[in-house]
């Protein structure tokens, strides 16, 4: 029991590095590596626009990769890959490569984050998946407070630089623990399960995966990385070029997310293990939409403060929410990875579109706030979609099937 719960807690600290410091610290030093780099908000688009690109193909590539090596291998490699791309970042002053490094680091987001359905169905009861994947999901807060912390102490002397040295450090040091703490638990040996599932969802065809559940999930996804990546990627640039709060109160905000967002994801798969993933999913977008609001209607004083609180309570969770989701309706888990890796993949695409619509619509209107616009109301599009969700396991049984409890 106490090494499966220190495997849920490393996989949230491989989230927090490939996540909060491979796609989210380079949000909050936009405005300083532009003022170092001399680059435009437009190439911001770009860059985040290819990170998203970078999430498509490896969220692909994980879910072809993970039955057959095992879902251990895949993270663990992963990890490794971030470690190494984010201690090469403040080697170069090239901002081509630098964009490189970052749609690589937005790749091992995908590939750390696809497997986790596979590991967690092997060590967290059925049960017990909310609040696994809550926790699991809330690692990005983890990281986004990190940099929050070191932001402040850097950026101002322009040492930005420094702050990827010291997150890079740290996620080396969590690939060494995942190593040593997966090889105990041999989570790199390959489910003896494996083989079986993949013929078991091969027969099932296209049958299995063209559930109208199935369909909407994915469905929301492609709207979750098109709504709520922007939400973060322009965050800092909104606050500090449009709004023109200075560095500390932006930090404060980013540190607020980071904060709430650390308890929410556990908090919210709590309450999802109790009242049902879809309450609770409805109730994330519901803060979605308030906080897109608060920076359309009243982006004041202390308002912009409870508006990231809000996104925090939303954001982080959501995607812990909807793995969960998808392991608890899965006849396998081998099936569960095939169509998480695809709501990943048009996640990425979501995400991509995105990035690279809020850049444009920012420069052609010269203002953000069209952009949380439609970030409010595809939330509240979201919580319609839900609606249709049916009760988790309730589709399962249709079809026959057990819910993989114990893998």
């Amino acid at each position: 029991m106490r090494i499966n719960i220190l495997i849920v807690v490393l996989l949230t600290g491989l989230v927090a590095a490939t996540f909060g410091f491979g796609i989210y610290l380079f949000a909050q030093l936009v405005p300083d590596m532009r003022a170092s780099l001399g680059f435009d908000i437009s190439y911001v688009g770009t860059i985040t626009a290819s990170g998203q690109f970078g999430f498509l193909v490896c969220a692909l590539l994980a879910a072809w990769l993970t039955p057959r090596v095992g879902g251990g291998w895949v993270i663990f490699g992963s990890g490794a890959v971030c470690a190494v791309a984010l201690l090469l970042i403040p080697l170069t002053h090239n901002i081509v490569l630098i964009g490189a490094l970052l749609t690589v680091l937005a790749g091992t987001a995908a590939t750390v984050f696809v497997p986790m359905v596979d590991v967690i169905s092997r060590v967290v009861a059925y049960q017990y998946r909310g609040m696994a994947m809550g926790l699991v999901s809330s690692g990005t807060s983890y990281g986004v407070f990190i940099n929050s912390l070191l932001v402040p102490l850097y950026a101002p002397r322009g040492e930005w630089p420094m702050v990827w040295w010291i997150v890079g450090l740290i996620t080396v040091v969590l690939s060494v623990a995942v190593m040593v703490v997966f090889s105990r638990a041999r989570l790199f040996e390959r489910n003896t399960d494996a083989a079986e599932q993949r013929e078991s969802e091969a027969g099932m065809g296209k049958k299995a995966l063209m559930q109208p559940w199935v369909l909407t999930v994915w469905t929301m996804n492609f709207l979750l990385g098109f709504s709520t990546f922007p939400f973060q990627n322009y965050l800092s640039s909104y606050l500090r070029t449009e709004l023109n709060f200075g560095v500390a109160y932006t930090a404060q905000i980013w540190a607020s997310i980071g904060f709430v967002g650390m308890f929410a994801g556990l908090a919210v798969g709590w309450l999802s293990d109790r009242t049902g993933l879809r309450a609770a999913m409805l109730l994330v977008y519901a803060c979605v939409a308030g906080a897109a609001l608060i920076f359309v209607v009243h982006p004041v004083g202390y308002w912009p403060l409870l508006a990231g609180v809000l996104f925090a309570v939303a954001f982080y969770p959501i995607f812990g929410l909807i793995p969960a989701y998808v392991s608890k309706m899965a006849s396998s888990a081998a099936l569960a990875v095939t169509i998480f890796g695809v709501a990943n993949i048009l996640q990425g695409v979501g995400g991509m579109i995105g990035n690279f619509c809020a850049g444009v619509l920012a420069s052609f209107d010269g203002s953000f706030v069209g952009v949380y616009v439609a970030i409010g109301l595809i939330a509240v599009l979201l919580a319609m979609l839900t609606l249709r969700l049916p009760r988790e396991g309730a589709e399962v049984l249709e079809v026959g099937a057990v819910p993989c409890a114990n893998n």
